[in-house]
């Protein structure tokens, strides 16, 4: 009687999900996580506060505007590189964010459901405290760019653990960058704009 060997053959992970490799989640990856969050507030809720340079004027950003129509905003733009450049613009925005938090949660439906979920707070936030234009189509392209990072970010930690452990440092250090260099920029604020300051001539004699 001969004996009989069962071999469990490797099974292919289910889709959305991560294989599990083994890299840990280190301390800097939330930090870039909250400072990145921090990022998305800011240049969504909070530009009447401040500004960078002339890239917009404070007074002119306490609006109410709901748009429904998805990508109306192609219809209402003068040209169509505005338009492209506001939906890629959205779309690359959330980017950095879908990178993180697929290294954070290793699977991408909790990272659509995370990434959807904040754009929908931001888009309210604004419709409520007058904060900006609410538009639906600032949602889809949001989230798309976020589950864009997600499959990115899959594609490496699938490949190898090497792999997988360069590419969730560098999106990390990548990011932190990203937000130091937006903290200088908020921080020079109107120095950027070019304006010359009157001088102090002192008491006139």
């Amino acid at each position: 009687m001969s004996a009989t060997t069962l071999t469990r053959m490797p099974t292919s992970p289910a889709p959305g999900t991560v294989p599990p490799t083994p890299v840990r989640t280190r301390p800097w990856t939330w930090v870039a996580l909250v400072g990145y969050l921090a990022v998305v507030v800011a240049l969504t809720c909070l530009k009447s506060f401040y500004t960078i340079g002339t890239l917009w004027k404070p007074e002119n950003q306490r609006v109410r505007e709901l748009r429904l129509q998805p990508f109306g905003i192609i219809a209402d733009a003068s040209n169509p590189f505005s338009a492209a450049f506001d939906i890629l613009g959205n779309v690359a925005f959330f980017l950095p964010l879908g990178m993180l938090l697929a290294v954070i949660f290793r699977k991408v439906w909790p990272v659509v459901v995370v990434s959807a979920g904040l754009s929908v707070a931001v888009e309210v936030a604004q419709y409520v405290f007058s904060l900006g234009r609410t538009d639906v189509t600032d949602l889809i392209c949001n989230t798309v760019g976020a589950l864009a990072g997600a499959l990115i970010t899959a594609l490496f930690l699938q490949w190898s653990t090497t792999a997988a452990q360069r590419w969730a440092r560098t999106v990390t250090v990548v990011v932190l960058v990203t937000v130091v260099v937006f903290a200088v920029l908020v921080i020079l604020g109107p120095a950027l704009s070019g304006e010359a300051q009157p001088l102090d001539e002192g008491p006139v004699l």
